[in-house]
């Protein structure tokens, strides 16, 4: 979850202050932002570039964000396994070893990001660490390193680029369509405030609705992630780090969805916006991998 949210966060962060700057560069270059071509050239520099810029900041920004602590020279036995265990199975998965940090919480927890394969970050918390025996966490460990195996976080950035240049891109064909209606029809357009507001709007309208595709895309993914967890150290280990999470979290998604007269239909519903599958839909895919 961590790994998606702060990538989601970065990513807008960047899109604000690279549009802010491409609004000016633009029409110093001559571009302006009215025909079909400048505006598709104009979203895909804004939504390609804030989503590849947010992956190449997203390991400095994770260590800031979370306060992790890069493990250089392990100071006791704990952190001597983490770095033993990241490093043999980032061997088998056959990427460069990653960065291993720890970070300050009670949450059981656990993140990998970076921009490349050979030059990752992963990262575990104080509460995973104290809550999980030895087989869970190296569990946990593996669904991480299967993250930066499969490429996740660039796919993610591929996706989230294509996603954020339709949304800008359409935002501000829909408003221009909207000014020259009104242009029409009494002889003035929408000024410029009316025209920002009615672009940021229809951008949050579209980046709503386009975000249960990179939500969708994000659950596929945890479900590869765990089966190569399963595979590096073990399906049963894997299975046995699910359960303790869902232990630890004892159905408090639905719980607290019923607290405020949110009913299962309402539910269904919302976990489209969920970056992860629900615990037991991971658990009963590798039990059904398993038997399989």
């Amino acid at each position: 979850m961590k790994r998606v949210v702060l990538f989601l966060a970065t990513n807008v962060a960047i899109i604000v202050v690279l549009g802010a700057f491409l609004n000016i560069l633009f029409p110093l270059l001559g571009i302006e932002l009215q025909g079909i071509a400048p505006l598709l050239l104009f979203a895909l520099c804004l939504g390609m570039g804030g989503s590849f810029i947010s992956l190449a900041l997203s390991k400095s920004m994770a260590k800031r964000a979370m306060g992790a602590q890069v493990i250089t020279q392990p100071c006791n036995e704990t952190e001597r396994w983490l770095l033993a265990t990241v490093e043999k199975q980032a061997k088998a998965a056959g990427i460069g070893m990653p960065e291993v940090a720890i970070f300050e919480s009670g949450d059981v927890n656990a993140f990998a990001t970076g921009m490349k394969r050979d030059d990752a970050l992963v990262a575990v918390s104080t509460g995973l660490l104290r809550s999980m025996t030895r087989d869970e966490a190296e569990a946990v460990l593996g669904h991480e390193v299967s993250h930066v195996a499969n490429g996740d976080m660039i796919t993610l950035a591929l996706i989230q680029g294509v996603v954020n240049t339709f949304v800008i891109f359409l935002a501000r064909v829909l408003a221009n369509i909207v000014s020259s209606a009104l242009n029409d029809r009494n002889g003035q357009g929408l000024g410029m405030f009316a025209y920002i507001a009615l672009v940021s709007v229809l951008e949050l309208i579209f980046g709503i609705l386009a975000s249960i595709i990179v939500m969708w895309f994000s659950r596929q993914r945890e479900f590869r992630a765990d089966a190569g967890g399963a595979n590096l150290a073990g399906r049963q280990k894997m299975i046995a780090a699910l359960e303790r999470l869902r232990q630890s979290q004892p159905s408090q998604m639905e719980g607290q969805f019923t607290a405020f007269g949110i009913n299962r239909e309402k539910l269904k519903w919302s976990s489209l916006f969920m970056s992860h599958p629900p615990l037991e839909q991971r658990i009963e895919r590798l039990k059904q991998a398993s038997q399989g």
